[in-house]
């Protein structure tokens, strides 16, 4: 019988629930990765959106739980297929 960690993917926010979720599969052993999606830059001065917080938040989530972090970047398609939409 293999006793390999499963391993899950967390979506981090930045924000409280994301990461207690993150901890909470920690602690019921899965192999956690925290996963941060950017959608938006700073650079983007019109909007009031704390991108570069949220994903500092996220990452100092991450390191205090000891799990690997990354940033995945979806800000052309979110651009494309939310922003523009809408």
């Amino acid at each position: 019988m293999s006793l390999k960690k499963k391993k899950v993917f967390v979506a981090m926010s930045g924000g409280v629930d994301s990461s207690v979720a993150a901890l909470l599969l920690k602690e019921l052993a899965y192999e956690v990765v925290g996963v941060h999606m950017k959608c938006w830059s700073e650079e983007d001065n019109n909007i009031d959106c704390p991108a570069l917080k949220d994903e500092e938040d996220a990452r100092l989530s991450a390191q205090a739980l000891g799990i690997p972090f990354y940033v995945w970047d979806f800000e052309k398609e979110y651009r494309e297929k939310v922003y523009q939409y809408f």
